[in-house]
């Protein structure tokens, strides 16, 4: 189990990487403007989100059942929200300006941060639902829990996938790293969990 959680885990350094870029001194104002609005909560975002993965991690070390079912769920609602915030954030910065096809990039990225939200919701429903008074219960709930974490590592990797392709044009990719909330979302990522 532990493994399968870290494994879980594995993407959250390269989501708070997903929109930087490299720098550089030129700029369109209406961009750096779009920039601006993804960045700036970026690492509030990012470390709520990477604040639930280390619990998640920790938790599945040593902890006894309702301790673990406590963390879990409660790491798992940050993460729900974490996702949530940042579709809410692209949905409200509007597609990057001055990209033939941002529309539909800005979209494909929000469906997939939605979908990622709906399904830690889901896990954290399963959690709360752990038998913790009988052990053989405990682990056989757990174990499907971890199972289900597969598909949202899966649904991780495309969002990500979705917010690098967002971001493909260079001119997007500079006016994302010129802003101070994305550089610090680079700074502070954590490295990525290991495990399989």
């Amino acid at each position: 189990m532990n493994k399968k959680l870290t494994a879980a885990l594995s993407g959250g350094a390269a989501l708070a990487l997903a929109l930087t870029g490299c720098t550089s001194d030129e700029g369109n104002p209406e961009l750096d403007a779009w920039a601006k609005k993804v960045c700036d909560t970026a690492p509030a975002q990012n470390a709520k989100i990477a604040a639930a993965d280390a619990a998640i991690t920790k938790a599945a070390k040593d902890s006894p059942p309702k301790e673990l079912q406590k963390v879990d769920a409660q790491a798992f609602q940050d993460l729900s929200d974490g996702f949530k915030a940042r579709a809410t954030l692209l949905q409200q910065a509007g597609p990057p300006p001055g990209v033939g096809d941002g529309k539909q990039k800005q979209q494909d990225a929000i469906k997939k941060l939605t979908a990622v939200s709906v399904s830690y919701a889901e896990l954290k429903k399963q959690t709360d639902a752990l038998n913790t008074k009988d052990q053989a219960k405990f682990a056989s709930g757990l174990r499907k829990v971890g199972e289900d974490m597969k598909d949202v590592v899966s649904q991780r990797k495309s969002a990500l996938d979705a917010l690098k392709k967002l971001e493909v044009n260079g001119d997007t990719k500079q006016a994302l790293l010129k802003q101070e909330g994305c550089k610090q979302a680079t700074a502070s990522a954590p490295a990525p969990a290991t495990g399989s």
